[in-house]
């Protein structure tokens, strides 16, 4: 037997066990100046560079400076990452990072039975426990039975590992987010060189806080491969995806890329005006960073300046667009109306978030489908799209401008939290296989001749005039038009005319949009009917459910005004349906208008996405009954 290998100071080496698995659920949790939300994108950027499919959940405290160590305060990071096609950051988490007793109240319940625990013991001293309404101390209790606990002086050795690195203690503390992050490296085989790397970049000005984070990175790293508390490491394979070039993209980066790729397909500026706004902001931030690309972006001093602006934008020919979320879309409502009187395309995407008024404005929602399609005053319809996943905002804000443009018409887009603010891997399209968006404006008319602002096209569509073009001189504003020729006109049958024609306008596109697709077997008995962010869990939890023999198909809603021509066909083929919201049960409401169907509401408003084991429960349940 030969003799066993040993390390460089002559002890010997720890045998390390390594185990695959198909896919991995890490969360990061503690305080909100913790750095939970960068260590995260870290994990998810380098296992996206690795080849695993992605999936996260970033979950953030809803007050801005709730005190430290506190319930309120906790912030969060989930990523799934496995070699299997995903479509949830799932549901608990197989590992749970906690910094501090706050985060592990908050967060256990969600860790799986046998899950692995890593805790920074150095926060668990009698002030932070208070904080966090613990009256002993967890570590020393049963409180965290069942679990695979590994207690880490993560303070103690971050401190020590950036000593030489110049900087203050409470400076050196803020990089323990390295630390755990580098451990999580070492335990699940991501290298440490794209996060480096990261680092170099973003403090290459700075040397002393480049020199700590690399510094407690590495010490993350290393203390895995030398301590003798951990003795396993885990290898997830590269994702079966489709070949093709791949990028990490959040849901407010998609619409962002997707806008600017409309107006480009058009040869057209950009213009987005937004006031900023959570969840939304982050579409301002991403298109701020475009001006070579002919993107105009305007912070108005408020909701309102935000829209009317866009509504000039697009009167004066370019593409327009505003995000908000559903306080601002409410401030948002009259500007809309005045849009569509104009008959101008302006896009207006709501990044849903938990209410009403300010209500969970960190945590998602899709509360807002009534406000979408009937919130305004007046016969006023407005077409209305949403997006499934974060990589699909990109093609439904594209979607968006194609249907404005089409039909000159303000065009909704509901988003949420969930999708805005989580990621998953893109392929990136060939630019030539983007839709044409080109326009035709009218061109200068000759003297005697009389331009008509609402002679309209095939798709009722009325023309698109450009300011100071020779001859088209024609007057706009919010009283009501006359046919064909827009003067202002109080007549009741022509308001009569004109509002049928609004609405036949919207109602037409139900020809330019694809049918209502289903996704399972032919003789299912069940339909689980979504829309928007509830995409993933519903498929999940659908194929599980397959996976089980049960009968059982699903299909999914991009177009929620006008609804596709054949969804009162797929929903007359099943006996039950199900449809699972996170709202009070809005989409019903809608279906019932149109059809006369038996609908089984499935209603859930936590500020927290579905998990697919609900769904999953419910799918027995109706079946069973």
């Amino acid at each position: 037997m030969g003799a066993p290998t040993v390390t460089e100071t002559g002890q010997p080496k720890k045998a390390i066990k390594v185990q695959e698995l198909d896919r991995i659920v890490v969360r990061f949790a503690g305080d909100s100046g913790d750095g939970m939300q960068l260590a995260g994108t870290q994990l998810t950027n380098t296992s996206a560079i690795v080849g695993n499919d992605i999936s996260t959940l970033p979950d953030f405290p809803a007050e801005i400076r709730a005190p430290a160590g506190s319930l309120a305060g906790v912030s969060g990071y989930q990523l799934n990452f496995s070699h299997e096609r995903i479509h949830t950051p799932g549901d608990g988490c197989d590992v749970l990072v906690a910094m501090n007793p706050a985060a592990l109240k908050v967060n256990l319940e969600d860790l799986i039975e046998d899950g692995i625990l890593i805790i920074n013991s150095d926060a668990f001293g009698k002030t932070n426990l208070t904080k966090a309404g613990y009256y002993y101390n967890p570590l020393e209790s049963d409180d965290l039975a069942g679990f695979q606990v590994f207690q880490v002086p993560i303070d103690k050795l971050t401190t020590e590992a950036a000593k030489e690195s110049g900087l203050g203690t409470k400076a050196v503390l803020r990089t323990k987010n390295f630390f755990a992050l580098g451990l999580v490296y070492w335990m699940y085989g991501r290298p440490l060189e794209p996060t480096l790397a990261w680092l170099e970049s973003k403090f290459k000005n700075v040397p002393a806080v480049l020199d700590a984070n690399a510094s407690a990175l590495k010490a993350g790293y290393y203390f895995g491969e030398t301590s003798e508390v951990f003795t396993t490491r885990f290898e997830i394979r590269k994702a079966k995806i489709p070949a093709g070039t791949y990028r990490k993209i959040t849901g407010n980066e998609a619409v962002a890329l997707g806008l600017i790729s409309a107006a480009r397909r058009a040869e057209k500026t950009l213009f987005y005006g937004s006031y900023p706004i959570t969840p939304a902001s982050d579409i301002l931030h991403e298109l701020s960073r475009y001006p070579n690309y002919h993107v105009h972006t305007f912070q108005a001093e408020d909701e309102i300046a935000a829209i009317n602006s866009c509504i000039g934008a697009a009167y004066a020919g370019e593409f327009a667009a505003t995000g908000t979320s559903g306080p601002g879309l409410a401030l948002k409502t009259e500007a809309i109306g005045l849009a569509v009187m104009l008959e101008l395309p302006v896009v207006i995407i709501n990044v849903q978030r938990g209410g009403p008024s300010t209500g969970l404005p960190t945590k998602t929602e899709q509360a807002d489908l009534g406000q979408a399609i009937y919130g305004r005053n007046g016969e006023c319809p407005v077409p209305v799209l949403a997006a499934a996943t974060p990589a699909d905002c990109f093609a439904m804000a594209i979607e968006a401008f194609r249907i404005a443009t089409k039909y000159m018409t303000p065009v909704l887009l509901l988003s949420d939290g969930y999708l805005g603010n989580g990621a998953e891997p893109w392929r990136i399209p060939n630019v030539d296989d983007l839709p044409d968006l080109r326009v035709v404006h009218p061109n200068a008319l000759n003297n005697g001749d009389h331009f008509l602002p609402y002679k309209r096209n095939e798709w009722l569509a009325r023309p698109w005039a450009i300011p100071g073009t020779k001859g088209l001189q024609h007057r706009v504003g919010g009283l009501e038009k006359e046919d064909v020729t827009g003067n202002v006109c109080y007549d009741p049958e022509n308001h009569q005319k004109m509002v049928n024609i609004r609405a036949a306008k919207v109602a037409n596109i139900v020809n330019d949009i694809p049918p209502l697709t289903v996704e399972g077997p032919g003789d299912a008995e069940l339909l689980v009917l979504g829309w928007g962010s509830t995409y993933g869990a519903i498929v999940s939890a659908v194929e599980r459910a397959q996976d089980r023999g049960l009968k059982v198909a699903c299909a999914h809603l991009r177009y929620l005004n006008p609804l596709p021509g054949n969804t009162g066909e797929v929903l007359a083929g099943f006996k039950k349906i199900l449809v699972p919201e996170m709202n009070m049960g809005q989409l019903p409401v809608k279906l019932r208008q149109h059809y006369d169907v038996s609908l089984i509401s499935f209603p859930k408003v936590q500020g927290k996405p579905f998990r697919i084991s609900e769904i999953e429960d419910k799918i027995r349940e109706v079946l069973k009954g």
